[in-house]
This record gives C-alpha cells, sequence and structure tokens, in this order.
C-alpha cells in the first residue's frame, strides 16, 4: 500500500490559485476576460489543426466558408470572438459536424 507524503502533496501547485493570483478569483472581470480569451485562442487552435490537417490555406477555406482570410487568420490567432454562425460555417467548411444528443 501507498502512503501520501502529505508534506510533498502540500507543495504541489494548484491550477486555480494560480489562475486566481494572476487573473483573479472567478466572477471577477480580469478572470472573465481571461476566460474569454482562452475560449477564443482553444476555438481557433482546434479549426487552425484541422485546417492544416486537411492541407488548406486560410484563403480556401475562407473562399469556401463565405468569410474574408483576415477573420480567419484572427480566429486562429485567438484575436477574436466568434459569432456562431461563423464558427458553424467554418466547421462545416472543415468537414466537421455537430449533432444535438440528448441522453
Amino acid at each position: 500500500m501507498t502512503t501520501i507524503d502529505k508534506n510533498k502533496l502540500s507543495k504541489l501547485h494548484n491550477t486555480s490559485k494560480m489562475l486566481d493570483d494572476k487573473y483573479g478569483k472567478r466572477g471577477t472581470e480580469s478572470r472573465e476576460v481571461f476566460q474569454k480569451k482562452a475560449i477564443a485562442f482553444y476555438y481557433g487552435e482546434m479549426l487552425r489543426d484541422r485546417r492544416k490537417e486537411l492541407r488548406l490555406t486560410q484563403e480556401y477555406l475562407a473562399e469556401k466558408a463565405g468569410i474574408k482570410r483576415s477573420y480567419i487568420s484572427r480566429i486562429e490567432k485567438g484575436d477574436t470572438d466568434m459569432q456562431m454562425s461563423s464558427f458553424i460555417r467554418i466547421a462545416e467548411a472543415l468537414g466537421l459536424k455537430f449533432t444535438l444528443s440528448i441522453y
């Protein structure tokens, strides 16, 4: 049986505390700004990775989705908070499908 060293455990970094220290506690304006930027970055990365996987240029994807290439670039960098309609158009142009699942 393994025993847990409480001294070592107490020295581990806590992500929530680190985020609280750097961006403020949940519910504060600074933390909300961070959360929005993190989400924008995540979706931009996901779409960019898929585009590269398919070996598509930003220009081709923009044309296929009916969106400007500069907008695709800003999305991929996480520099803009895209609208849901834009996300769906880009995702569909990348062959990503969404289904509603109710359990």
